[in-house]
């Protein structure tokens, strides 16, 4: 469970980079991908909280 928030750290950049980590463009490619996909996917929680929280109040 570790390595995975590990890996999810490193996709938006709040960790350093593995140095031993290959320097290819698909890869940077992918990861900016899914780096994009988790904070969509976070703004929707978000909204989806303040919508449940709106309609119970």
């Amino acid at each position: 469970m570790k390595s995975i928030w590990q890996q999810i750290l490193r996709y938006l950049y709040l960790r350093k980079r593995d140095p031993n980590a290959p320097h290819n463009t698909n890869i940077f490619l992918m990861h900016s991908m899914n780096r994009i996909s988790i904070l969509l996917f976070l703004v929707a929680l978000i909204v989806l909280l303040v919508r449940l929280v709106k309609h119970f109040l």
